[in-house]
């Protein structure tokens, strides 16, 4: 065989093995992202060139006259492989610039990517149409009106391609990948002014035409190939090259496969000297001599690898710990999911914690159907799960080696976020307790200083309105005065009510019938609404519902709920209490047709000494609020109603207790009101 001869077959086999391990890794990552679906065809249309080029020089070299079959199919890979090859590379950037660069695309430079798509059966036909017609198969140029055509549409596809390696290295800020884009650029640049001359402006007479030349031109696509292979090996790009096992085993085999072919190929030069089965026994038995300085080279890589691995999992675990002091559980969960998902480049990450607390919801359709479940903690079920899938079929062995270490050191930074968070709330809670209890000594004092003289101001009037010889115009000007000594009280008392300490064990103890207490409810404030014609109205769909707490509590939430609810409506207006069983718990709900909450002041309701009226002393919502948090119960609110587009409603969920409670009814359990 001549040197070129070997030199196309080391180059087309070489071609064939590199886009071969190109597709195993694609296959093996199974991304679902644009760009690597694209990047699949790619490496499948140069693999389907390269394969047909080594099986069309195998049957020459093997045979003295090629079956016309083994030509026919070596003719339909090649043409296949180059059909779509200039509409793929073009794609190629397009999907990079969305998928990875997170970047948008007109629409009219997507309407160009599919256009170019067009032409592809086209050529696919013709072309091997025309390679069937050339002698001796010249697969550099596949017949005039083939090539023309073929060569101005490759050209322009390496040219758009140059201009988008130009954008992305002119935007890129990592040295590494700027360096690659550069290098790509380049070789586009060199391939677009060949490929224009040899389909375009050259012809079989021109002195470049060369066997050489045209050898190198159908060789040049393995360099970025190469060069894409490295950058996913060495620097992980696309985070293909994270799956180091993927990675060990696929270039493990195809050096098997490469060194199988050179025993074959040195079987053949031997066998007039040495029967091929010697040969190969010979072969076989001399990689034992390398055994020993592989184990080594192979040792330190792993050890190498091991320490990378270890290093990334030291700083991601200190992350973790450092994100758990902080003490916000939910911020953790997040935290920690984030950072293994991005870290080891999974495609869904969850922790589930043993009270089912987890801040990523289950999803039809998600990776959720596949994930892998990794106990939190050796022998500690019930603290939890840290679930992952990757994006291929399964998780590669490396990774779960690493999820199984992480899901040993997860419990410690959770217990340390636990203990934090819970000592975060008792300070909250002290502070808050602090807080009132100054307010209470405050309230106190005023109540003293204040209830008195008001006592006995009201006393006198009311004696002066007993008497008959006074005049109307006073009497009515002390029957004023007398009731706003009243709503002074009341607002004195609703002081003392808030700046009052709770005690929730006590209130989580009790049970009170709700359906008692709302109809009490309602009947006081029914005289006042009527006053104000306004309809109020109960609807309970439960006979007899016991919720933890106290009769008290209950009635203090749902007074000032209502009692709000009247104050803002127009006359015609209507209010409306609805108690309804909800599994374990019991829903409230009060709802009014009126204007709703404006949206300025949505976010302020709850705040204490916040009101939007001149006479209010905005502990209304304050006080619901706090009533619910001794009796373990929420509230959600919704203003305007999605049903008619005003009004308001609030949505209040409190704990049935249990149905065999031992304990008195919501009239025995009445506390002092003092």
């Amino acid at each position: 065989m001549t040197a070129i001869t070997y030199v196309r077959l080391i180059g087309f086999s070489a071609g064939t093995l590199v886009h071969l391990f190109l597709l195993v890794l694609i296959i093996g990552y199974r991304r679902p992202r644009q760009f690597e679906r694209v990047l699949f065809f790619l490496a499948l249309s140069l693999f389907l060139f390269y394969a047909g080029l080594l099986l069309k020089l195998n049957s020459e070299i093997y045979y003295s006259v090629p079956p016309i079959g083994t030509l026919a199919f070596a003719v339909i890979l090649v043409a296949a492989g180059l059909a779509f090859l200039p509409a793929i590379l073009m794609h190629l950037h397009v999907a990079y610039r969305e998928s990875v660069q997170g970047r948008g695309v007109p629409g009219w430079l997507k309407a160009i990517v599919w256009v170019n798509y067009l032409p592809g059966p086209l050529f696919a036909a013709f072309g091997i149409h025309s390679l069937f017609e050339v002698a001796p198969m010249n697969f550099l140029r596949p017949g005039g009106r083939i090539g023309f055509a073929y060569g101005l549409w490759l050209g322009g596809a390496l040219l758009a391609s140059f201009f988008f390696e130009w954008r992305f290295a002119a935007q890129e800020k990592d040295p590494r990948l700027r360096g690659f884009y550069r290098a790509l650029m380049g070789f586009f640049a060199l391939a677009c002014p060949l490929v224009v001359y040899t389909y375009v402006l050259g012809g079989p007479g021109e002195p470049l035409q060369s066997v050489w030349f045209a050898t190198s031109v159908m060789l040049a696509s393995i360099l970025p190939s190469a060069l894409l292979g490295y950058f996913v090996l060495r620097s992980n790009f696309l985070e293909i090259g994270g799956q180091r096992n993927l990675v060990y085993a696929v270039s493990a085999a195809f050096v098997a496969v490469m060194y199988l072919a050179v025993v074959r190929r040195v079987e053949t030069w031997l066998e007039p000297i040495l029967p091929p089965e010697a040969t190969a026994g010979i072969l076989l038995f001399v990689l034992v001599i390398f055994f020993e300085p592989l184990q080594r080279r192979v040792g330190r890589g792993l050890h190498r690898t091991l320490r990378r691995q270890m290093d990334r999992l030291q700083r991601l675990t200190s992350e973790i710990q450092q994100e758990a002091r902080r003490g916000d559980m939910d911020g953790l969960l997040g935290f920690a999911e984030q950072r293994i998902r991005d870290e080891f480049g999974l495609a869904a990450v969850r922790i589930r914690l043993g009270d089912g607390r987890s801040i990523t919801p289950t999803e039809e359709n998600s990776p959720a159907a596949r994930m892998r479940a990794f106990p939190l903690g050796k022998g500690r079920q019930d603290l939890g799960v840290l679930e992952a899938a990757g994006h291929g079929a399964g998780l590669s062995g490396e990774t779960n080696a690493v999820l199984e270490f992480l899901a040993e050191q997860l419990p410690g930074a959770i217990n340390l976020c636990r203990v934090i968070e819970e000592k975060v709330a008792l300070e909250r809670e002290l502070a808050e307790r602090e807080r009132l209890a100054l307010l209470g000594q405050m309230a106190a004092s005023i109540s003293h200083n204040l209830k008195n003289p008001l006592g006995s101001m009201k006393t006198v009037l009311q004696v002066q309105l007993e008497n008959p010889a006074l005049p109307a115009d006073v009497r009515k000007d002390c029957e004023l005065v007398v009731g706003e000594i009243d709503r002074l009280s009341a607002k004195l008392n609703q002081l003392l009510h808030y700046a009052k300490p709770s005690v929730r064990s006590g209130a989580a103890s009790q049970r009170v019938s709700a359906v008692a207490v709302a109809g009490q409810v309602v009947m006081l404030l029914g005289r006042d609404a009527e006053r104000r014609n306004v309809k109020l109205e109960l609807a309970a769909e439960a006979d007899e519902s016991f919720v933890r707490g106290t009769e008290e509590a209950l009635s203090d939430i749902l007074t000032n709920l209502v009692v709000n609810a009247i104050e803002v409506l127009p006359a015609g207006g209507s209010v409306r209490v609805r108690l309804a069983r909800n599994g374990r718990q019991l829903d409230i709900e009060v709802t009014d047709d009126g204007p709703g909450i404006p949206a300025e002041f949505r976010n302020k309701i709850f705040q204490p000494f916040f009101t939007t009226k001149p006479s209010g002393t905005g502990l209304g919502l304050a006080i619901v609020e706090r009533r619910l948090a001794e009796m373990q119960g929420a509230i959600r609110w919704e203003s305007p109603r999605r049903e008619m587009g005003r009004g308001t409603r609030f949505l209040l969920s409190l704990p049935l207790a249990d149905s065999d409670e031992k304990g008195s009814d919501s009239h025995a359990n009445n506390p002092d009101r003092g």
